[in-house]
């Protein structure tokens, strides 16, 4: 095989043709049109950054974990870099959030493996698992490692939750990949993550594409809601085993009700917050204007059943003017595809908060009003 120059590698890693068939430009053509270069700009995000230097894509992930990415193993990589021949052909998820950038890229083929079926929509990936074209590896802690290696990926994507469970199969010498999209606070930064994956799979070019337009629907609604005259107070989450999980001020979620044109109860500068006891949250919460929920009920939820799980709910302002914003996991797609949607999840706070703001047909995806 013809050894490649530096300078045609470097064409060839940034060609939004590579695709997943792996071929970038025709061999011996040195000049890449420049209509056809997908660089990558990072906006948002601030768990990964990117550089191209000498034919090779760097990619640094975290505090401490760097990749280059190149067409070739013939092509040396800087100290430090882990080398990833790319487009990958096969990998194995490990959160539906990973799953949701397969999705909107389209690239199911390249998805070999999942943790979990649970509260699974797409009826694409049930039938892959259906038929064994994606198996499913078990969950954080427990998995099985003869179905990692059976699912033979060329890079497995991880979230290092406390639980892990990776030393296992970080024996199996398959180069683990850190997704850090879960810790990003700003909802375009966490939606921002399926450009990282549209670099390893070789669809940079669609990567930017879906992004530019997630962008640009959000910031638009984004800047009609902050013209608002009136901002109503939004409150979050509900008690579970005797404590209250409040979503933290700088949270993804929090940042979403202040551009829908609302103003969230926990101002802290707590990214994730913490575990409070009901008296602390209904001092926050007890005159919210709106109140938002976020489960997997088996059935149909309601105002009753919300009282009946915790009596002192009724003493809430939002729950005595019914106005409860309410999304059951278990009969829409939330963590299966809503995290590269912020513009749909802020168009339906915004179809609530100040419905005038969008049209009046509209039809919530996620969050409604519970009736």
């Amino acid at each position: 095989m013809k050894k490649l120059s530096i300078y045609m590698l470097a064409a060839m890693v940034l060609c939004s043709c590579a695709g997943r068939s792996g071929k970038a430009v025709a061999d011996g053509n040195n000049d890449a049109d420049a209509d056809s270069v997908a660089t990558i700009q990072v906006k948002y995000a601030t768990g990964f950054s990117v550089r191209d230097s000498a034919g090779v894509r760097l990619l640094k992930i975290g505090k401490k974990d760097r990749f280059a990415l190149v067409l070739s193993q013939e092509v040396a990589v800087p100290e430090g870099y882990t080398k990833v021949v790319v487009p990958i052909q096969r990998t194995i998820c490990m959160t539906s959030l990973q799953l949701s950038n397969f999705t909107i890229l389209g690239a199911h083929d390249v998805v070999k493996g999942i943790t979990s079926t649970k509260n699974l929509f797409n009826k694409d990936i049930r039938q892959r698992v259906e038929d064994g074209r994606i198996v499913k590896i078990g969950m954080e802690g427990e998995f099985d490692t003869e179905l990692v290696l059976a699912a033979n990926p060329d890079i497995i994507f991880i979230s290092p939750f406390k639980r892990g469970g990776y030393d296992a199969i970080k024996e199996t010498g398959i180069t683990l990949v850190p997704h850090l999209g879960y810790k990003e606070l700003n909802p375009l930064g966490q939606a921002e993550w399926i450009k990282l994956v549209g670099m390893f799979i070789g669809e940079e070019r669609k990567a930017n594409e879906v992004f530019n337009g997630i962008e640009q629907r959000y910031n638009d609604l984004k800047e009609k809601a902050s013209q608002v005259a009136t901002r109503p107070t939004v409150t979050s989450g509900e008690m579970h085993y005797g404590t209250w999980r409040a979503v933290g001020g700088k949270n993804y979620l929090a940042q979403i009700f202040r551009d829908a044109g609302a103003d969230y109860v926990v101002n802290d500068d707590e990214e994730a917050g913490e575990n409070l006891e009901f008296e602390k949250m209904y001092a926050l919460s007890a005159h919210a204007d709106y109140w938002r929920i976020l489960n997997a009920f088996p059935g149909e939820f309601s105002y009753e059943t919300l009282k009946a799980s915790e009596p002192r709910n009724a003493l809430f302002k939002a729950f005595k003017e019914r106005k409860v914003i309410y999304c059951n996991m278990k009969r829409t797609p939330y963590y299966e595809i809503s995290p590269v949607e912020p513009d749909v999840l802020l168009k339906d706070f915004v179809a609530i908060f100040h419905p005038e703001l969008v049209e009046k047909d509209y039809e919530p995806h996620y969050y409604r009003l519970l009736k």
